[in-house]
Formats: structure tokens, C-alpha cells, sequence
């Protein structure tokens, strides 16, 4: 084979006159590329590391202390008060030099070490003014003199021209909130969904477990609080993700979406070729840390950027109880299925990445190929889709030696997977609403077969030249993975291009070598498994019932002007939304991010509370009139949004109890409150997806160049999953998801009760006669 050619550095043949050894020059020269590639990769993670670990000061501000130590030395001055003198004498080279050099090198010690005492004195500064979060609960617009002042000082001590890791040893520790008010605002939670006798009940077991239990199981969490990054985020990981045994796909995986209006090309290959080259250019400055910190929208408030760590180069392993996470430092190549068959596409040639129009090649000799699938491969990726412990027992019984491991390690050390889809996605057909609903359930769970569920992400490109992205949870959150699919797809619109034709930009090298073909030796038996998580998957994915929409009536500019928060306008649009779908409350699941904090991922909003049920029951009450439902909208949105706050502040609910209930198993201890709380299900889960990145699109001149969002699948039986992001002043998409197999619940109808809600809210506002815009009703 081609591939087996090009690995040879040399050959050699035996002859009477002994050994003749014939050197492969070209072969040579590749592994001299790949080494000079691999010692500047590891230099340039060597200067990084060190303009990192010295921020916010620079190299270049020892060498002016230095400079000024040493001048002020020749003009007889001591900034030192002496200690320059001390460490002369103490020099162990003082017998070498002479008292010119040792006062040289005396001076350099002091400067050096004066230089590192206010790097830490900065940081810790730093530190302690990044614990201050009163700038967050202040009215919108009006900012106080104790937060400008704060303001200025953090500009001043955050330093210039950061790299992706310099704040990151300067992010405060997530603080554990003391046990009484995690009580008070369970409880709170807790009321507008229990009757009077049932919440008496919880009430009585809450006063108990703060009284007996709690303070104990409190003492330990301070304890590690102390000691780790983090309190949660490890044990979140574990228990959450790598412990949990159900399918990964669509109860943990998530998607992110393509342009709906436009594809830049409908070539496969040529969309697949920028795509994936746009994905190694962010890999690289990833690597460089090129790419700019993460920083709370509007501010320069730093977040944390722990979690892009693992975005390339990672795999969930699957194991028998638990998972884990194999995270590589490089990998050069891709793994990637088409119509069955799996390739190893390799990423680098002569020391550079492959361009954009020799990637086109590569895919297009597999799209080409017409080598059919070897017995058991083609639905071998349904391992991943289905329980984890049949996988995980599958892999260590069939996939340990001969070309079974070998393909394997191939597929888990790549740097992520792509599927070259045989389907066509998107805006199509004569209805455009079903399309979408279609192109959702096949980038959450595709043929359940033709996705790789444990690689960190899977780039789709479908024969017609659309695209998306499904995302493994365990390593990251949803922000992370979108920040590089929107780099990606404004790198492959608006930078990278095609030509006339449709295919990449630019030439390619005739010499590269053709993608290698992975080979299987699957047993019957093998065979047999496989079958059964693929009967498990389907049976998953077909019961996913999905609505996805634009709401284009008015959007986040019209909101705004309403003197209120966009997020909780639409989290009290699906408070209203679901009763009148449900008619009852439900406890609701908002995902906030807690990145203000070192290591920092995820804690719950709670948004069903006694103020928003208050606000519905005044919608549904016709005896009611707008201006008290106007008055109790405004509360509720207030109430929301101070929710909102207090959990990116970390003085959530959910983590906190979800932290002591894990300490609890580790003492052997039982806790009906906890036990009971951590059982409750989550009927309505949401999370909303920003753009991060808006001045990556033109969206003045170029409206339809922008991903449609992302979705998952609903977290209970009988519940809804509602993902939806805000994009510009006038638009607002929705993916809504529930199952079919829940009589209650159904994804078209809960569609048109949120945007009815919409509208039926904003139209509160239209009683001011100064209010710019009236809506338009939805169409039933």
C-alpha cells in the first residue's frame, strides 16, 4: 500500500560482500520535517508557558528592571536598601569574579527577584479584585462610583496583550455558600411546584438535614474547596458525565447547526476540505495560544478558558462502571467515515498542513472509493451510540490486538472525527419547517451508526454541501465547541472561499499520499453486539420528535426596549408557553455558566419561581388586566435575572447540593433531602447558545451568514429540551425537542405556544403609546 511506502526510511539487502544499506532519501527528509515540526511546536509551548506563567508583567519588563537596578547601582544610588550588598556576600562565585561582576550579578538576583515579588503581588491583587461582583447586580446603565473605581483598577492590574492562558492563575476559587442559604433558596424554588402540605413536608426535611447532617457533610466541601481549583467541577465530570451508563447520544451529545440560507458550495469535498482546514488554522492558534481570552460580553472581565484544553486531540474511552478521557497533545491526522468504510486522512506533508484544495482530493478519493464496508464495520459506530457497558466490554474483549486495536487507536487518537453524510440536509423540499426538523435529528443522531459519539466532536458535511457539528459533553460545555464552529464557518465563508466552480481555493500537491483505508477483523460475535446497540440507538432516535424555527416577528432590538433582559423575557415566554401546553408548573432547568471562577462550567437557574407563576397565572386569568400583568412580568423578569446573577456568582443551588450528596456517599452516609432533591425531574430544560464571536460576521451586508444554533435532546421522558439563540436586533431561533413515546408532550405544539407567548407578552408592553413597534400576531 502507498501509505506502508512512505513510512520506510530505509531498505536494505543482504549480499556476499555484507549488508548494503539503501537510504530513502525523501523518506529521510519527512522525518527530518516532522522532527524540526515537533521541537518548534514544543518551543513555542516552552516561550508560552513562560510569558504565561510571568503575566501581567512581561519579559521585556525584567529586562528594564534589570537595566534600572543596574543603573542606578553605577550612579551610587540603592533602591536595594542593602540587600544588593547581602547577596554579594553570599555569592558562591565570588572567588571567580571580580567586584565588578559580583555587583553585575548581585543586582541581577535582587532585580530578577524584586520583578518575580510584584508579579505575585499583581496576581494576587488581581485575585481579590476579581472576587468582587457587586458590578453585576447594578441597574442596567447606572454604575456606581465603588464599581468604576473597581473597574479602572482591574484595567490597570489585568495587564496588556494577554495570551488565551494569562488570567487563568488569577481567577478566584469557586466559593461554597453556606449551608443555610442553599436551604432558604431551595426552598424558595421549591414552593410554586408543592402543594402546602408537600412543601411543609420538604420543609421539615430541609430544617433536619441543616441541623444533623448538613454541617458535616459542609465541613468536607470546605475542606476540598481549600485544596482544589475547584469544589465541583471534577466530581461534576465523574458522576455527571463519565459514570453515567445511558447512551451518550442524544441524552449527553449536543449539535450546532450550518447557514440555513445559504451554502457557500455544493460540493462535498470542497466544503469538507475548507471546513476541516478552518478547524486545524484554530487548532494551531489554539496551540499558540493566538486566540484572544474568553471575557464577559461588554466588559474585559476575564472567564475561564479551562475547557479548550481538551477541544482537539480527545476521546471518551468507554469502561466498564466509569469512562475516561484520553486527551493527546498532538495528533496529525483525521478519522473519517463514509458509506461505511473508515479512513485515516493525514493532516501534514513536507512539515506543512494540508491547504484546503488538497483536503478537497483526499475526500474526494473517498467519496470516490468504491471499496465496500468489511463485514461488521460499517455499523460499528452504533458501540458508541448505546449503553456504555456493552461498548466497553465489547472493546476490551474484540478490539485488543491485531488490526482491530490498530484501527481503533487510529479513530480514538485522531484529531477529531468527520462523517461525509450520504444525505442531503437543509432548506429543501416543499416544506422548509419539516427540512429543519429533519437536518436537527440527523445532526443529534444521524443513522446512529455513521457518528463517532466518543470523539470530543464530529464534523457532518452532506452530499449537497451542508454541514454541522455533534459534540461529545463530558470535556467541555456548549460555548466552547460553538466558539470554534463559529470560527469555522466564518474562516470557510468569508476568508477561505471557493472559486467559480465551487471547489477550494489554491493548488495541491500531486505526491501527498491517498487517505488509508481502515481494516477490521470483526467476529460473529462482534457482529452480534454491535447489532443490538444499533436496535438500541434507533429505537432512541426514532422516538425523538424535534421542532426547529425562526421566530422572526421581533427579536433581541425590540426586547431591549422593553427595559428588560432578553434571556428572561424568553425564559418567562416558556414558563407561559408550557402551562398552557401542560397546564401545571414544572421544575425548569436553565443552564448558566460559572467561568467568572477558576475551572468553572456550569450551574442550574432555577426559573420556575413563585414570581413567574404568579405572571402565568395572571396571563391565563381572563378577570386580570394588562397592567397588572405588566407589573408581575417586570417583578418575575427581576427576579430572574437576580437568579441568573447569583448563580454565575456562585451562589447557585443545584451544585452545591449535588457536591454534598457526593460527600455523602464517600462518608457511607444517607440523606432523605438530598436523595429526594437530586431524584426530582427536570420537564423543561433550556439553555440559550451566544455568539460569541459577531464581529466575525457581516451580518449588516451578509443577514443569512449565520449558524442556525444548536439543540440536544430533552432530559426527561416527559419533558422538553428548548435550546435558542439570539442572533442580531430581529431574529431568535428555537430548537425544541421532547419524545414521542410521552402522550403529554409534543414538539410542534409547545412550538406555537412559545411564539404566541412571544408575541401575547409583548403586546403588554404596547399599552405605552410610546412604544415604537407593534407586533405582528403568529399565524395559528
Amino acid at each position: 500500500m502507498a501509505e506502508a511506502h512512505q513510512a520506510v526510511a530505509f531498505q536494505f539487502t543482504v549480499s556476499p560482500e555484507g549488508i548494503d544499506l539503501q537510504l530513502s532519501h525523501a523518506a529521510l527528509k519527512e522525518v527530518y520535517i516532522s522532527g524540526l515540526r515537533s521541537w518548534k511546536k514544543k518551543f513555542n509551548q516552552l516561550r508560552n508557558s513562560f510569558v504565561t506563567g510571568v503575566y501581567p508583567a512581561s519579559p521585556s519588563s525584567w529586562l528594564f528592571m534589570v537595566t534600572a537596578i543596574l543603573v542606578t547601582q553605577y550612579s551610587r544610588l540603592d533602591p536595594s536598601m542593602g540587600m544588593i550588598g547581602k547577596i554579594k556576600e553570599h555569592l558562591p562565585v565570588s572567588d571567580y569574579l571580580s567586584d565588578q561582576g559580583l555587583t553585575v550579578l548581585s543586582a541581577l538576583a535582587f532585580s530578577t527577584a524584586l520583578w518575580l515579588a510584584l508579579i505575585v503581588t499583581m496576581r494576587s491583587i488581581l485575585k481579590m479584585l476579581l472576587c468582587y461582583h457587586g458590578w453585576m447586580f447594578e441597574e442596567h446603565g447606572k454604575i456606581s462610583n465603588t464599581t468604576k473605581i473597581w473597574l479602572a483598577l482591574v484595567k490597570i492590574f489585568a495587564g496588556r496583550k494577554p495570551m488565551l492562558y494569562s488570567y487563568q492563575a488569577s481567577l478566584p476559587r469557586l466559593p461554597v455558600p453556606a449551608l443555610k442559604d442553599t436551604m432558604q433558596r431551595y426552598l424558595e424554588s421549591a414552593r410554586p411546584l408543592t402543594t402546602d402540605d408537600e412543601f411543609q413536608r420538604m420543609a421539615g426535611l430541609a430544617r433536619d438535614f441543616e441541623r444533623t447532617l448538613g454541617p458535616r457533610l459542609q465541613w468536607y466541601l470546605r475542606l476540598k474547596s481549600w485544596w482544589a481549583s475547584n469544589y465541583v467541577s471534577d466530581w461534576w465530570e465523574e458522576y455527571v458525565y463519565l459514570r453515567s451508563r445511558g447512551p451518550l447520544m442524544v441524552n449527553s451529545n449536543y449539535y450546532g447547526m450550518d447557514f440555513i440560507y445559504v451554502t457557500p458550495t455544493p460540493i462535498q469535498a470542497a466544503r469538507a476540505g475548507n471546513l476541516v482546514h478552518a478547524m486545524l488554522l484554530y487548532r494551531r492558534k489554539l496551540t499558540r495560544e493566538e486566540i484572544k481570552p474568553n471575557i464577559t460580553p461588554n466588559s474585559f472581565i476575564p472567564l475561564c478558558i479551562a475547557q479548550w484544553e481538551r477541544l482537539f486531540n480527545t476521546t471518551r474511552l468507554p469502561g466498564v462502571g466509569k469512562d475516561t478521557i484520553q486527551h493527546l497533545r498532538d495528533s496529525k491526522h483525521i478519522a473519517v467515515y463514509h458509506a461505511g468504510r473508515f479512513f485515516r486522512v493525514w493532516l501534514y506533508h513536507k512539515g506543512r498542513l494540508l491547504r484546503p484544495r488538497e483536503l478537497q482530493a483526499q475526500f474526494q478519493l473517498i467519496l470516490d472509493d468504491p471499496t465496500p464496508p468489511l463485514p461488521g464495520e460499517e455499523k460499528l459506530g452504533a458501540l458508541t451510540a448505546a449503553e456504555r457497558d456493552p461498548w466497553a466490554r465489547a472493546r476490551q474483549t474484540y478490539f485488543r490486538s491485531g488490526v482491530n486495536e490498530q484501527s481503533l487507536s487510529i479513530v480514538e487518537k485522531a484529531a477529531f472525527f468527520v462523517t461525509l453524510d450520504t444525505s442531503e440536509q437543509g432548506l429543501q423540499g416543499p416544506n422548509p419547517s419539516q427540512a429543519l426538523d429533519a437536518y436537527s435529528k440527523s445532526l443529534l443522531h444521524g443513522r446512529c451508526c455513521d457518528r463517532w459519539f466518543d470523539k470530543s466532536f464530529t464534523l457532518i458535511v452532506y452530499r449537497n454541501g451542508k454541514s454541522g457539528i455533534n459534540a461529545e459533553h463530558s470535556w467541555a460545555d456548549a460555548p466552547i465547541v460553538a466558539h470554534l464552529w463559529e470560527y469555522t464557518i466564518a474562516t470557510d465563508a468569508f476568508t477561505l472561499g471557493y472559486d467559480a466552480n465551487g471547489n477550494c481555493k489554491g493548488d495541491k500537491d500531486s505526491s501527498i499520499p491517498p487517505p488509508q483505508k481502515l481494516q477490521w477483523d470483526i467476529p460473529p460475535e462482534c457482529q452480534e453486539v454491535i447489532l443490538k446497540s444499533l436496535s438500541v440507538a434507533l429505537a432512541l432516535a426514532n422516538d425523538i420528535d424535534f421542532n426547529t424555527f425562526p421566530f422572526k416577528e421581533f427579536g433581541k432590538g425590540l426586547i431591549k426596549k422593553c427595559h428588560t433582559s432578553p434571556d428572561g423575557f424568553i425564559q418567562l415566554c416558556l414558563q407561559l408557553a408550557h402551562f398552557r401546553d401542560r397546564k401545571k408548573f414544572c421544575l425548569t432547568y436553565e443552564a448558566s455558566m460559572t467561568r467568572l471562577f477558576r475551572e468553572g462550567r456550569t450551574e442550574t437557574v432555577r426559573s420556575c419561581t413563585i414570581e413567574s407563576c404568579n405572571f402565568v397565572k395572571a396571563m391565563m386569568d381572563p378577570t386580570q388586566n394588562d397592567g397588572t400583568r405588566l407589573r408581575l412580568f417586570r417583578m418575575a423578569a427581576e427576579r430572574h435575572q437576580n437568579l441568573y446573577r447569583k448563580a454565575m456568582t456562585g451562589a447557585g443551588i443545584d451544585r452545591h447540593l449535588f457536591c454534598l450528596y457526593v460527600v455523602s456517599k464517600y462518608l457511607g452516609l444517607d440523606s432523605p433531602f438530598l436523595r429526594e432533591v437530586l431524584s426530582e425531574p427536570w420537564r423543561l430544560s433550556t439553555s440559550q447558545t451566544p455568539i460569541q464571536q459577531i464581529e466575525l460576521f457581516d451580518l449588516q451586508n451578509h443577514p443569512d451568514y449565520i449558524s442556525f444554533g444548536g439543540g440536544f435532546g430533552p432530559v426527561a421522558d416527559d419533558g422538553y429540551g428548548v435550546s435558542y439563540v439570539i442572533v442580531g436586533e430581529d431574529l431568535i431561533n428555537f430548537h425544541v425537542s421532547c419524545k414521542f413515546s410521552s402522550k403529554e408532550t409534543d414538539a410542534h405544539r409547545f412550538g406555537q405556544n412559545i411564539q404566541k407567548a412571544m408575541v401575547d407578552i409583548l403586546a403588554l408592553f404596547q399599552l405605552d403609546k410610546n412604544f415604537p413597534v407593534k407586533s405582528r400576531p403568529v399565524t395559528q
